[in-house]
């Protein structure tokens, strides 16, 4: 079980909950890149007006039709504080309906939570850094790929990766990824179901995958099944993602975790994910930043809490470029730069 902290705690919450933001009206973009001949990602961006500011938000379901039908319509016009205006959304059904997985609906929140707190900083003229007392720090990136990673590694050698396990993966083939001391995390993929990137718990898989990479983060494992077992002495290098949408899930876990993969879009509020943050702050549990693929604002949004909150980590939060193709000349390189300007 995680250590207990004080329930009351919400200061990160408290900074943020009374800004106001002035909303006169929203629009829908749907934005599509087509991966490949089988694949093309589809995210929607809400676009909250206000004054002579915008502030924007995205959905970042992966199911392509969970963005037909977006509600484009809410009654939000109104003077709120972020704390109202996310109790004006808890009376709504954002949708969408009979979703393709059940995290489309924090997913669909996010949008409109996150394009709220973008309006409220940019009418108030402050930053994410300058709204928490906090600053903005240059970000540490690694780059999430399935790709063969000597072609990145001959045009930047000093890049480093999370990179997803396949259930092909055979000793030899770890051992020269190992060899080349740029893999930081290793995503077990254990939490998904029906996706393309499905990985069924294998617990030699597991035992393989500890030994090869003694220092490597070891993301989203399954804990039954003798997977925990085949674990054993790498307990302090578990981190988990994909089940976790509030600090509640974090202790629902069968072992306290000692990493979290940080995704704003999955905790849904920004309330969710801001008591989450100072909770792991207050019990040492350590952050990076994760992606949704994002081809929007949601991006941006993404390397700003990173800057903000966990620079140094293992952040999964790369320019878009490296979603765009394949590696080439001219990609930015890890650290990023601080951010500068106001909003999210």
């Amino acid at each position: 079980m995680v250590p207990d902290v004080d329930p009351a705690m919400a200061s990160l919450w408290n900074d943020l909950a009374d800004l106001p933001v002035q909303v006169d009206g929203y629009t829908v973009q749907r934005s599509e890149l087509a991966v490949s001949s089988e694949f093309t990602r589809v995210t929607s961006t809400v676009v909250l007006r206000g004054g002579e500011e915008s502030g924007e938000g995205e959905d970042v379901t992966y199911t392509s039709a969970d963005h037909d039908g977006f509600p484009d319509a809410l009654p939000l016009s109104g003077t709120w504080s972020l704390r109202d205006y996310s109790a004006l959304l808890d009376e709504f059904d954002l949708g969408p309906p009979n979703p393709g997985q059940a995290a489309a609906l924090d997913y669909r929140r996010w949008a409109f939570e996150s394009a709220a707190v973008d309006l409220a900083l940019r009418q108030a003229g402050l930053t994410l850094a300058d709204a928490v007392g906090r600053s903005f720090a240059p970000v540490r990136f690694v780059v999430s790929t399935r790709r063969d990673i000597q072609p990145y590694r001959e045009l930047n050698p000093e890049l480093e990766f999370k990179l997803d396990v396949d259930a092909d993966w055979d000793r030899p083939l770890m051992e020269e990824l190992a060899a080349t001391d740029r893999v930081r995390v290793l995503d077990l993929k254990a939490y998904y179901r029906g996706t393309v990137v499905d990985l069924d718990p294998d617990p030699a898989l597991y035992r393989t995958v500890a030994e090869v990479f003694p220092d490597v983060v070891i993301e989203d494992p399954w804990l039954e099944d003798g997977c925990l077992e085949a674990l054993a002495g790498a307990e302090d290098r578990l981190s988990f993602d994909a089940p976790i949408h509030s600090w509640d899930d974090v202790g629902r876990l069968a072992v306290p975790p000692r990493w979290l993969n940080i995704k704003p879009s999955r905790f849904g509020t920004l309330r969710r994910l801001l008591d989450c943050i100072e909770h792991c702050e207050a019990v040492g549990i350590r952050m990076y930043g994760g992606g949704q693929f994002e081809l929007g604002p949601g991006r941006r949004h993404i390397q700003r809490f990173a800057s903000v909150f966990y620079p140094t980590g293992p952040n999964d939060v790369a320019p878009s470029e490296y979603n765009e193709g394949a590696p080439r000349p001219g990609m930015p390189t890890s650290p990023l730069p601080a951010p500068t300007g106001v909003g999210l």
